[in-house]
């Protein structure tokens, strides 16, 4: 969820501190005015992102009054930019002790506890903060982030978008609630809504780093590592310690096909996340050959994604029926996950039921147009129903998004060679050949090889559709 910033904190806290500052007029107790004037000369500081010089000015008022909860809040803050934790907690719990009704200080509080995996507590304090004050923003932002983390239902998360996507279409919203929206929908599987609710979060907050990870993740979702990197490495340059960065660098690593470097990396981490602990015993299981064994331990933890999602995978050629019914399983455990659906599919290719796969691949295409694997698959699925017109969009689609591929290259030739489009054809078995590995694409190479002189030929005799545009 977004960093916490001063200003939109500074009207909630003005009443409070209205009343304090009249009391100061009307006294001759020289500290409570000295206090109210170092918070204040602190509050300026940290809306300019000078948070020590912030939390030295917060203290020093705290000395003169130690029972300023404005104060110990607005400490805990700068120290939660800062990403220490410990004492942004003690600040926050100490201005909780001194005012124990402030929903302001209980979302806070619950925010943070969120973000330190101490979601029992979190949650009772984040219920309590809304039944205080129903429109409690910061607590239904952090709300947002606790039912991700705690993977709620899906009929939880979309009452909850619900609720943020109001804040958000009202006048002005905050960084946080943008951020809200963007996690929700990615978590709902809506990634293009949420890549857009993360840009709006980040127009009015530059650094936010959770956004910017978001953001990364999606760029891991649809296959894009370049544009991930790209996202990941501005979150070092603002913070090279956040959160957020040894699970986006295994990730990475991992969609780059480093695999080995992946799992030694997750392993240096010294203190890992739950989701990095996740992702490495999924790298290890990945590497197994033994279906049994992993079977077996399903027995004992049936809904064990990492296993399902391997069989899933392992079993697609050998035994696509059994695979299918673990990619089911899978989903049924991560029902916005689409690669288990596209998995699926998969299987169903497998099996030679292409007429379902197509079925299955163009309802989810709809969900998820950037999918490579997705689009992948539904071009083979078209291909081996001779749909050859349907084919070559997705095809070409894989060759404008990859032009390294070389074999995307071979079945878009085909399939304009097979619907009589000789002159498309012919250009693109010349840049397969091109492109094409001699080992790997030797079979294919050799059919180029028997088909171009014959294809030259029809070519010369004028035959083939006039009309079709060549690609180049």
């Amino acid at each position: 969820m977004s960093r916490v910033t001063t200003a939109g904190l500074l009207v909630l806290l003005a009443l409070a501190l209205s009343a304090l500052a009249v009391r100061a007029q009307e006294t001759t107790d020289d500290p409570e005015t000295e206090a109210i004037a170092l918070f204040n000369k602190g509050q300026d500081a940290h809306e300019a992102g000078d948070l020590k010089g912030a939390i030295a000015l917060y203290e020093k008022a705290l000395k003169l009054i130690p029972n300023f909860p404005e104060a110990e809040l607005q400490r805990g803050n700068a120290y939660q930019s800062l990403g220490d934790f410990e004492p942004a907690e003690s600040s926050f719990r100490r201005a909780l002790s001194l005012r124990p009704e402030w929903s302001l200080a209980m979302a806070n509080l619950g925010a943070l506890l969120v973000r330190r995996e101490k979601t029992d507590e979190a949650k009772q304090l984040l219920k309590r903060a809304t039944e205080i004050n129903p429109e409690n923003t910061p607590a239904y932002v952090a709300f947002a982030t606790l039912a991700v983390k705690t993977n709620a239902p899906p009929a939880e998360l979309k009452e909850l978008h619900k609720r943020i996507a109001a804040m958000a279409a009202a006048a002005r919203p905050v960084a946080s609630v943008w951020a809200a929206k963007a996690i929700l929908e990615n978590a709902l599987g809506e990634k293009k809504a949420s890549a857009f609710s993360a840009a709006r979060s980040l127009e009015i907050e530059p650094k936010n780093v959770a956004m910017l990870g978001l953001l990364a993740s999606v760029a891991l979702d649809s296959a894009d590592p370049d544009q991930a990197e790209t996202h990941v490495l501005k979150i070092e340059s603002i913070e090279a310690s956040a959160p957020e960065l040894p699970l986006l660098k295994t990730r990475l690593l991992l969609a780059r096909g480093k695999n080995d470097e992946a799992l030694k990396f997750a392993a240096s981490i010294s203190n890992p996340s739950k989701e990095l602990l996740e992702l490495k015993t999924q790298i290890v299981a990945a590497a197994s050959s033994d279906p049994v064994a992993l079977e077996k331990q399903l027995d004992t933890e049936p809904r064990n994604i990492i296993i399902l999602r391997r069989l899933c995978s392992m079993l697609r050629t050998g035994q696509p029926l059994k695979a299918m019914e673990f990619c089911r399983r899978a989903l049924e455990v991560e029902p916005n996950n689409i690669d288990h659906a596209v998995g699926f599919g998969a299987a169903m290719l497998q099996a030679k039921d292409y007429p379902n796969a197509a079925a299955l691949f163009q309802k989810l295409l709809a969900s998820a147009p950037e999918n490579f694997t997705l689009r992948a698959n539904l071009a083979t699925a078209l291909f081996q129903l001779k749909r050859y017109n349907e084919a070559k969009v997705q095809f070409q689609w894989l060759v404008e998004k990859q032009p390294e591929n070389a074999v995307a290259y071979f079945f878009l030739a085909v399939s304009h060679d097979q619907l009589e489009e000789y002159a498309d054809a012919a250009a693109n078995y010349q840049i397969f050949l091109r492109r094409a590995d001699q080992k790997a694409n030797q079979l294919e190479i050799d059919k180029v090889k028997l088909r171009m002189p014959i294809l030259q030929r029809q070519l010369d005799a004028g035959k083939g559709l006039k009309n079709a545009k060549t690609k180049t």
